[in-house]
């Protein structure tokens, strides 16, 4: 009566208590686990009255009726759950299953003493990441082939030391070592990924192209472990360290000696970076901001230097030496703004420090369709603009907080200048020189090299899990 993919679930009911059997359909897997003595009572239910009524006639030629209760419910909300020991959500897509679970309060049911099946048709790395989040662990998975397709099933139960995972733990999944069929599912997701590759390098998407090759590279042959040596001198080949300021401290400023197979980027280490970097179980956190600027007189526990150390956690931190180079922080504002306005000759630095471009577009931009660009480069809710901004064509800018240098961006004569954390006196030197402010903010304009190192990371470690930090946003909210 059952296919291949409803028997192997069938055959992960615990069988302890009572089985809910979630999105029905016909009831064939209720009347299975009633008929075969593994559940004394199966709850069936279906949002749609369709299924229900079809279900019902199986309920009935089988004669148990008794033992199967039958419910209309949208996912779990209409089901009492009161002796609920495995709830089975199958042939629904991944992100459908994941609401169907966050949506039941923990108060209706006993989270230690439940077993969830769940087999996604779609998304099954989304259904795996929020499971994590939901505070459960995925105990077992399989992969059950029937004719061309490919299915997977996953066991998840209550998890107290809750965790996170990557974007490539959440498409690798938990096959146990050796499973054929597992293996095959991880094969055909790496062509997938592969595919997506090329489409995108076709597209000139080339980061986000590296991005999905090195996932497809992972899916085949699993992550690789590095020397935090290894890792530190990939950057110091790019951004080399001694370009830095001499007040500025860059470098390895964390070595647990630890080897490396898990790393995350983000624009600073703060206690949410500290918080994910602990959740995800990384090996070093790379960081445009030092996690240690001044010297430290003393430390605290609650202090992300402290809580790096104590979890072995490395932190590789490049400041002003990614601010000069042609990849930082500045190369990558250049190349967005070549990519959507064209430039008349090449841009030169502006200032002795070499921190920012000077550069011409090939044509005056208004003023609103700029301001609007700029919004999209730098992923901004708003920007702040002199009240007498107009078209502009000669441009200048400098990443984070670049204020410092508008009398040498206003010597190259420029319309406008780009940078972030303007103050109020500078708005006013501005508007004396005749220089248009576009204050994007110190995050927004240096938080994309963050994408920056992740392709640096990915071209040379394919096989390194690299994560770009959930926690790296902009500190402040707008209302």
């Amino acid at each position: 009566m059952l296919d291949k993919r409803l028997e192997k679930i069938a055959g992960l009911v615990s069988g302890k208590g009572i089985a809910v059997d979630v999105g029905t359909d016909h009831a064939y897997l209720a009347a299975e686990l009633v008929r075969s003595g593994k559940c004394s009572r199966v709850i069936a239910s279906d949002v749609k009255e369709g299924p229900l009524a079809s279900a019902a006639k199986t309920v009935e030629k089988f004669g148990i009726a008794d033992k199967v209760q039958l419910a209309l419910s949208d996912g779990l909300a209409e089901v009492n759950l009161d002796g609920v020991t495995d709830v089975i959500i199958a042939g629904m897509g991944g992100e459908t299953i994941a609401d169907i679970i966050s949506a039941v309060s923990t108060e209706r049911y006993d989270p230690e003493n439940v077993r969830w099946i769940l087999q996604p048709m779609t998304k099954p790395e989304y259904l795996r990441k929020m499971l994590y989040e939901y505070g459960m662990q995925i105990t077992e998975e399989y992969a059950v082939e029937d004719g061309d397709k490919l299915y997977v099933i996953m066991v998840a139960e209550y998890n107290p030391d809750f965790r996170r995972l990557t974007e490539f733990e959440a498409l690798y999944g938990f096959f146990a070592e050796g499973d054929e069929l597992g293996n095959k599912y991880r094969q055909r997701e790496s062509e997938r990924l592969a595919k997506i590759a090329e489409n995108l390098a076709s597209a000139g998407k080339i980061g986000e192209s590296v991005h999905y090759s090195a996932l497809s590279e992972k899916m085949k042959r699993g992550a690789d472990v590095y020397t935090v040596m290894e890792i530190y001198g990939c950057f110091d080949s790019v951004f080399p360290f001694e370009t830095q300021e001499k007040w500025d401290n860059s470098g390895l400023l964390v070595n647990s000696g630890a080897d490396c197979s898990k790393v995350l980027l983000t624009l600073d280490i703060d206690k949410r970076a500290v918080d994910e970097a602990e959740l995800k179980a990384v090996d070093m956190v790379v960081s445009h901001h030092p996690v240690i600027f001044s010297p430290l007189k003393s430390i605290s526990a609650e202090m992300p230097v402290y809580r790096l150390i104590k979890n072995d956690i490395s932190a590789v931190c490049m400041h002003t030496n990614v601010d000069v180079s042609p990849f930082g922080t500045n190369g990558v504002i250049l190349r967005e703004l070549e990519k959507n306005f064209g430039f008349d000759g090449e841009p030169e630095h502006f200032n002795t420090d070499e921190c920012g471009y000077v550069c011409t577009f090939r044509e005056a931009v208004p003023l609103t369709d700029f301001a609007e660009t700029l919004k999209k480069i730098f992923g901004c809710q708003c920007i702040r603009v002199s009240a007498d901004a107009g078209a502009v064509k000669k441009v200048v800018f400098c990443s984070g907080s670049g204020g410092s240098f508008l009398a040498e961006a206003a010597a190259s004569g420029c319309d406008a200048y780009i940078t972030g954390d303007v103050k109020h006196d500078v708005w006013m030197d501005a508007q004396s020189l005749g220089v248009k402010l576009f204050d994007c903010g110190h995050f927004h304009t240096e938080n994309p090299v963050i994408w920056e190192f992740r392709r640096i990371l990915e071209e040379k470690f394919p096989r390194l899990d690299v994560e770009i930090a959930e926690s790296s946003v902009d500190p402040c909210i707008y209302f």
